[in-house]
C-alpha cells in the first residue's frame, strides 16, 4: 500500500465515523411521518421482494428512515461512495457496490443474488451522477429478472439545507418535520430484459407522485 492509498483509506474512515455520528446526531431530532406503508406490507404479503426506486438527492431521510431493515442498497464505487457505504453498513443496510458508470455488471448480480436471497433492495435510479430526474435502466432489469416489484419511494422536509450539488442533496434541518410516501408498486412483465427498460417512464413517474404526496402532507 503506497502513502497516498494510506492515507485515503484513513480520510475514508475517519469521514464515515464522524458522517455517521453527525447523521446519528441530527436524525435524532427529526419527526419522521410514514404515508401508504402499507404498500410495501402488501408487496411482502404476495411472497415478492422490495425493490424501493429513489432519487439521489432524497437518499439521507431515506437511510435513515429506513434503517436496520437489512436492505440492500446499490452504491458507487467512487471515493465518496466509499464513504455512504460505510455509513450505510452502520446504519443496518447491506451494501451492493458499482452503478451504471463503474461496475454495472457487478452490480446487477449482486443486486439479484440479494433480491433472491431474502432482501429487499434500494436504488438511487438516477445516481450516482446524473443527469437528474433520469431514470437508469438497472432496476426495470432486475426487477425483470427476480420478479420483484419497484416500489416508488420519496421524501419531503419542513426545513432543509439543499447542496449545491447537481441532484440537490438534501439534509433536514435539526426538528425538521419528515415525511416519506410510498407509491403503487410496479411490477414488469417483460420477457426480456431489453423490453423492461421501457418501464423507466412509469419509475420516474411513480417516483414523483410520491414527491408530491409527501409534500402534500
Amino acid at each position: 500500500m503506497t502513502t497516498t492509498d494510506a492515507s485515503r483509506d484513513r480520510k475514508i474512515a475517519w469521514g464515515s465515523r464522524f458522517g455517521t455520528v453527525v447523521l446519528r446526531t441530527l436524525a435524532s431530532t427529526w419527526r419522521v411521518r410514514f404515508l401508504n406503508p402499507h404498500v410495501v406490507s402488501d408487496v411482502h404479503d404476495s411472497g415478492r421482494r422490495v425493490i424501493y426506486v429513489l432519487w439521489h438527492g432524497s437518499l439521507l431521510p431515506l437511510l435513515w428512515s429506513h434503517r436496520d431493515r437489512d436492505i440492500a442498497v446499490i452504491i458507487s464505487e467512487h471515493s465518496d461512495g466509499e464513504i455512504i457505504a460505510r455509513i450505510a453498513l452502520a446504519l443496518g443496510f447491506r451494501t451492493v457496490r458499482g452503478s451504471t458508470s463503474r461496475g454495472a455488471a457487478r452490480a446487477l448480480l449482486g443486486a439479484c443474488r440479494e433480491i433472491e436471497s431474502g432482501h429487499d433492495l434500494a436504488v438511487t435510479v438516477d445516481g450516482p451522477r446524473g443527469p437528474v430526474g433520469t431514470v437508469a435502466p438497472g432496476s426495470p432489469v432486475i426487477a425483470q429478472r427476480t420478479g420483484a416489484a419497484m416500489v416508488p419511494v420519496a421524501a419531503w422536509a419542513s426545513r432543509a439545507w439543499r447542496l449545491k450539488s447537481w441532484d440537490r442533496f438534501m439534509i433536514p434541518k435539526p426538528f425538521a418535520r419528515v415525511t416519506v410516501a410510498y407509491d403503487n408498486p410496479i411490477r414488469v412483465s417483460a420477457d426480456a430484459a431489453r423490453d423492461a427498460t421501457d418501464e423507466r417512464e412509469r419509475v420516474r413517474a411513480g417516483i414523483e407522485r410520491a414527491g408530491q404526496t409527501a409534500a402534500a402532507q
